[in-house]
């Protein structure tokens, strides 16, 4: 049984391995170590801790503060892959983006919010808006999980090392780029470490002491389905009412509507050659939309509904296929209304008839 000896002291510990492996060893070598002079592993491990340089390995020559500057500099963040968008050729700008793009082109810190219905290009217009400026944008996705650690950073454990690795949120400081925080109304009261950042106030990194500054050109850009307010009817389960200290930090709040069937068309003829079949598909969608505003029917067919129909009949080349699995998603009750609505507009595609 090892027991505690007070002759162990942190010189005569150091020396006897210096003696024995060198100044560099390993956490085998102090088991060894304690085995043969009958002393317990904490003792010799709490004597020794200082000079602790990564998992099991020890050096005792290294200072302290020589350990820590090789900890911090052991591990560098890892780029991110792709900080300008790809700009999309098929892309056909409509609503806010004119407006959105002068903002980003500025340079100006103007924290923005995006909102409205699933599916109508929020998202893409902010990307393909720093793609034609060729600007940085990171993009995060946040979830209900979403945290501190997540968005500033935190320690990882790199090849046995505890380093400190940037989050997507200090990254785009110290680049000056764009950081779209996209869907941010699932979020939780987590997000609100990002208030002093939404001021342009840069940050503090408490757990490694350093102040960061936003890099000329950092803005803020959100996008939600909701105002931050929740969701009333229910058809965006998950998103929660957000702090309202938190939403009056954004200057602008921009109400993106779908296309009109002009546009929505020249977008789908982008993917599509049969031109009739992309117009015939916006009025469908036109018209489910209006019935929907007023209050008529509880689903709406968004822009992104449309494409998956095309991608659907570029691989099935069947219209009737396409259309009927893209509104599977749907109950059976609206899926039939959407498909004798469809019959309607275009007389030259005909579903079979539910006898029910």
């Amino acid at each position: 049984m090892f027991t505690a000896n007070p002759e162990m002291t942190e010189d005569k510990i150091t020396n006897d391995l210096k003696a024995l492996f060198g100044k560099e060893f390993t956490y085998a070598d102090v088991k060894g170590y304690c085995r043969s002079h009958g002393v317990s592993e904490s003792t010799v491990l709490k004597r020794i801790g200082r000079f602790r340089v990564g998992k099991g390995r020890y050096n005792l020559e290294l200072k302290v503060k020589e350990v820590v500057a090789k900890i911090e500099k052991a591990y560098e963040a890892p780029p991110f892959l792709t900080l300008i968008p790809e700009q999309d050729e098929n892309f056909v700008p409509f609503g806010n983006f004119t407006t959105l793009k002068k903002i980003i082109k500025s340079g100006i810190f103007y924290p923005s919010f995006i909102t409205g219905l699933s599916g109508n290009g929020k998202t893409m217009g902010v990307e393909q808006a720093c793609a034609q400026l060729n600007r940085e944008c990171i993009r995060v996705n946040i979830t209900i999980e979403t945290d501190e650690d997540d968005l500033i950073g935190g320690f990882r454990l790199i090849n046995g090392d505890t380093v400190w690795h940037n989050g997507p949120v200090i990254e785009a400081l110290e680049r000056g780029a764009v950081l779209l925080l996209d869907e941010i109304d699932l979020a939780s009261n987590k997000i609100l470490c990002l208030q002093s950042i939404l001021e342009g106030k840069g940050v503090f990194l408490k757990k490694i002491g350093k102040y960061v500054k936003p890099k000329e050109g950092f803005n803020v850009i959100a996008t939600a389905n909701t105002k931050g307010k929740g969701s009333d009817d229910g058809r965006f389960i998950g998103t929660n009412v957000l702090n309202e200290a938190f939403l009056e930090r954004f200057a602008l709040t921009f109400e993106q509507e779908y296309p009109n069937a002009k546009t929505e068309t020249n977008i789908l003829k982008k993917l599509c050659n049969d031109e009739e079949f992309c117009a015939r598909l916006s009025d469908w969608a036109d018209i489910i939309r209006k019935t929907f505003y007023d209050g008529g029917i509880d689903e709406v067919i968004s822009t992104r509904r449309l494409v998956h129909i095309l991608r659907a009949y570029s691989i099935f080349g069947d219209k009737v296929k396409a259309i009927q699995l893209c509104l599977n998603r749907f109950d059976d009750e609206t899926k039939q209304a959407f498909l004798e609505l469809y019959d309607k507009v275009d007389a030259d595609v005909e579903f079979e008839k539910d006898e029910n």
